[in-house]
């Protein structure tokens, strides 16, 4: 999707998906000594192990969250590279808000995949990671939410962040329908939405193939382990 939109072949473009579980891995994960066993940890509790675009630490993507990658054109990525962090970490916080959980920007001592523009809840616990890919004329954003079953991000994470030889608190791992009791994956999915919707004019599509093609084309590219 994102090759596409740099290559002006798609228009600026949002995805937003249901993951299989999948732990997905970042570049300073790949050369790290420990990526193999890592790797294999992630396979044992069922999740695939993944090399993804935006950078940062291993983040976990499973049924109970939410992946969306945004893409978009630009003739010049770098020059908005902080706009783009603040206008998604901005929408993600509004949308949470607007479900009733304590929503706030920033990285909570020790979340796992640490980042400045991390979604958490009351200053304690991580409910959102956000990264950002650039490549020539596009931009890409992602981010997962932890909608549901914190417990199974935490599983998962701590046999991979010890062979990765990283730090963290898995307490300070959140999901959303433990700060907002009862809400739905549907229901944050559609606050997402309507926060984009307030300066983006939103026109559902289906992935045309073209794009899957090129997706199957790059598969092997995004295998870890």
């Amino acid at each position: 999707m994102l090759q596409r939109v740099g290559a002006g072949e798609l228009p600026e473009t949002i995805r937003l998906s249901r993951p299989e579980p999948m732990v997905a891995f970042g570049k300073q994960d790949a050369v790290a000594p420990g990526y193999a066993e890592a790797a294999a940890a992630a396979r044992e509790r069922g999740f695939d192990p993944v090399l993804r675009l935006a950078g940062g630490r291993a983040a976990v993507f499973h049924e109970g969250t939410i992946g969306l990658a945004h893409a978009v054109p630009e003739e010049q990525p770098r020059a908005r590279i902080r706009a783009r962090f603040e206008s998604t970490a901005g929408a993600i916080e509004r949308a949470l808000r607007g479900l009733g959980a304590d929503a706030r920007v920033g990285e909570v001592t020790g979340e796992y995949c640490p980042g400045t523009w991390s979604v958490n809840a009351r200053g304690a616990v991580k409910l959102a990671g956000v990264g950002q890919r650039l490549i020539a004329r596009a931009a890409h954003v992602g981010v997962v939410v932890v909608v549901a079953d914190a417990a199974r991000v935490r599983d998962v994470l701590e046999p991979v962040y010890a062979a990765l030889a990283l730090d963290w608190d898995p307490d300070a791992t959140g999901e959303v329908a433990a700060e907002a009791p009862g809400t739905t994956w549907e229901q944050v999915r559609d606050a997402l939405l309507a926060e984009y919707a307030r300066e983006h004019e939103l026109v559902p599509v289906g992935v045309d193939e073209r794009t899957l093609e090129l997706a199957l084309e790059l598969v092997e590219e995004h295998r870890a382990g």
